[in-house]
């Protein structure tokens, strides 16, 4: 039968191996000691197993206090436990459980983190993974050979949907390729959701009626989930190509059912991520992360950024983008989102550290900031990927572009 595997950060006082027993054991048979009906035969079909141990660094302090242990060694290790599909099938919601469930309150540990995890090639049979993914987005926008382009609407909250419409006109004839919602806004007392979509896809539609080049908006629609789906169907009458859906709000199942749809793109936007793994031996990381999110068909997924405005370092960030461009199951790609504090002076490292232009890179600030306004913020950002994929340095290009030029002259000095 087939099994998922799961690798694990972990810190116990406990000896490994019996840290490790408790992990698996909770999992699984979820007792902490004997009982009927638990035979060798039931185990050895169902049981998690503790595939490997490998011990690491020693600490005299715990990452994670507990009242319940009193002060010694405590040792991190990395571990990793399979268990048979049969426990679970194709539930997402149950291997999460499965996963993680009740293991951050197990006394045995002092700090525990789901690092990477391996699913079977079965799962590719019953999970249709993104319908878009990198070469549907590709398609709906017309971009090829370089990122996609995209900004978020600001202010998130308190404009009516004319005033929204009026920027989006604004980015749309300058040559945007993608826009969203923030993910604070789904439908307020000022912008209902239905007349913002209308009002946004009248400017679209026009603009792409008119030259050929539809722009991708990601409205968001996370609610309740027969909201949801209201919602997302205002989106695919109005002609949209793009729905945004709060992964942490609406959890697995909701953002499966939206991806099953198969309407539009969806933008997967990762808001309270920080509390998920800012600890670094608490929660789960990035490379687990986004392959749950693409077994429930997300297409797009947030990244962060190079020189970030949040916590989150550069490397991290690279892990991220490239756990992103590893294949899994034979075709379920997604398009890595990079955001949050960008202008076009973070494309030449972010070039340099992953050289791929599979990528949406989001810019706010650095495109309607812009001293010659949102065109020529747009133009800027484009000037800037051209020229890290052509080899320059942001000063050769500043030089040869003017509008590149202007953005280092504001956004390089800060």
């Amino acid at each position: 039968m087939e099994r998922i595997y799961a690798d694990y950060f972990i810190e116990t006082p406990f000896p490994l191996e019996k840290a490790a027993a408790t992990l698996a054991g909770e999992q699984s048979s979820g007792t902490f000691v004997a009982v009927p009906g638990e035979t060798e035969e039931l185990k050895a079909r169902f049981a998690a197993r503790v595939e490997s141990i490998e011990a690491l660094e020693v600490v005299s302090t715990p990452s994670i206090p507990s009242e319940k242990l009193a002060p010694g060694k405590y040792q991190q290790a990395r571990v990793r436990v399979s268990w048979s599909i049969e426990n679970f099938g194709y539930n997402l919601p149950t291997l999460i459980s499965t996963l993680q469930g009740n293991l951050y309150e197990l006394t045995q540990f002092t700090g525990l983190k789901l690092m990477d995890l391996e699913v079977p090639d079965s799962y590719a049979s019953h999970f249709r993974g993104p319908k878009f993914g990198v070469e549907g987005c590709r398609r709906l926008t017309g971009v090829e050979e370089r990122p996609l382009i995209g900004t978020i609407i600001k202010p998130s909250i308190g404009m009516t949907p004319a005033d929204t419409a009026e920027i989006v006109k604004a980015l749309v004839e300058a040559g945007i390729d993608f826009i969203k919602d923030d993910e604070l806004m789904s439908s307020a007392a000022n912008s209902p959701f239905a007349e913002r979509v209308s009002a946004i896809m009248a400017v679209i539609n026009e603009y792409a009626e008119r030259t050929g080049k539809k722009v991708m908006y990601a409205f968001n629609v996370s609610d309740e989930l027969d909201a949801m789906l209201r919602n997302y169907e205002t989106v695919v009458k109005a002609g949209g190509t793009c729905a945004m859906v709060s992964l942490n709000s609406v959890g697995l199942a909701g953002a499966k059912k939206i991806c099953d749809q198969g309407a539009l793109a969806i933008h997967g936007h990762r808001n309270g991520w920080g509390m998920l793994n800012r600890h670094p031996l608490l929660g789960i990381e990035f490379p687990a992360y986004q392959k749950l999110w693409r077994l429930a068909g997300v297409d797009q997924i947030h990244v962060n950024g190079i020189a970030n405005k949040f916590w989150e370092s550069d490397d991290s960030v690279v892990r991220s983008m490239e756990a992103c461009g590893k294949p899994l199951l034979g075709g379920f790609s997604v398009l890595p989102v990079v955001s949050s504090g960008q202008w076009g002076g973070q494309a030449f490292e972010t070039y340099r550290r992953v050289p791929t232009v599979d990528l949406l890179y989001m810019a706010g600030g650095g495109i309607m900031g812009h001293p010659g306004g949102p065109s020529d913020g747009v133009r800027a950002l484009q000037q800037a990927w051209n020229g890290a994929v052509s080899g320059l340095s942001l000063e050769e290009t500043a030089d040869a572009y003017p509008e590149f030029g202007a953005s280092v002259e504001k956004f390089g000095k800060k």
